[in-house]
């Protein structure tokens, strides 16, 4: 399946001249996931690695921590009335066992990864692990190169210049995974729902890049995920500060070249060439939806 952009007519102006062009647009559509049959939840979201999206929202839901908490992943046939499959839905079905999270109240765009929950003590999910015990050190070089090796793993931006980009780096810089999709959330859910499949949660020893804004959600995902450092080449929002702080979150922002705001966690972020990793268990899969 291969839907994450879609071709339009366009009129391109430029000063006096007019130009009819086709141009592509990055794919958004709604994706509902069910949960052991019942209806959890609407994502406006990119299609493509939707079994790593509902995955990663179940770890960022606090509802699952390891591959065998879920049995299987499927898309629902018969998703419309006549019975035609929109791979728009899909079923997540539970182990034996593993307890339900809560249902949304409202179905989640694109820009928002908190939406539907019924008070902000109910966003603070309760982590698995605890992202502040993690030793990891960080090269101030090998962080500033991550924006340019983030941006060169954009395939589908470079077509459509509309999609956000998370992705997941060793202690060393080196690429793990890169999703991306039009909601920086459902971006980062990607990473975690890849990283549950293959076993690798909890993620220490890594570097979370993204390419827009630092905002709450995307520092309660990093907790979620056991990730001790998170980089973003825009600002972070009060609440994601505060987070971050409280959870021992090494979080940057405005990384742009060679400068950076530091925020919480300096400890981790070394002068040094060399740095200690503790990722690095297996190959990368830094590539962008199908």
């Amino acid at each position: 399946m291969s839907r994450v952009t879609v071709k339009k007519r366009i009129l391109r102006v430029k000063d006096a001249a007019r130009v009819r062009k086709v141009d592509a647009l990055a794919a958004e559509e709604p994706l509902e996931i069910r949960l052991n049959g019942t209806p959890l939840t609407v994502t406006m979201r990119t299609p493509g690695d939707d079994f790593d999206l509902a995955a990663g929202f179940l770890v960022s839901e606090g509802a699952v921590g390891s591959p065998g908490d879920i049995s299987t992943i499927r898309y629902c046939a018969g998703a419309t009335v006549e019975g035609q499959n929109t791979y728009n839905v899909l079923d997540v079905r539970l182990a034996p066992g593993v307890p339900e999270p809560e249902p949304r109240n409202f179905y989640t765009t694109s820009s928002c990864g908190v939406c539907g929950k019924a008070s902000l003590e109910a966003v603070r999910t309760v982590a698995r692990w605890n992202a502040g015990d993690d030793p990891v050190e960080l090269a101030q070089s090998t962080v500033a190169a991550l924006p340019d090796r983030l941006r060169a793993a954009q395939r589908v931006f470079d077509r459509t210049g509309g999609l956000h980009a998370a992705g997941l780096f060793t202690a060393d810089g080196e690429p793990l995974c890169v999703r991306e999709d039009v909601g920086r959330h459902n971006a980062v859910d990607k990473l975690l729902g890849w990283a549950l499949r293959e076993g690798r949660l909890p993620l220490r020893g890594t570097v979370l890049m993204v390419s827009g804004r630092a905002s709450f959600e995307l520092v309660q995902k990093a907790v979620m995920g056991g990730i001790p450092v998170l980089a973003a080449v825009s600002a972070p929002s009060s609440l994601a500060v505060e987070l971050a702080a409280d959870e021992g979150l090494t979080l940057i922002g405005f990384l742009r070249g060679n400068s950076m705001n530091v925020y919480t966690g300096e400890r981790r972020l070394s002068a040094r060439a060399s740095v200690t990793s503790g990722a690095g268990n297996g190959s990368a899969d830094a590539r962008s939806p199908r």
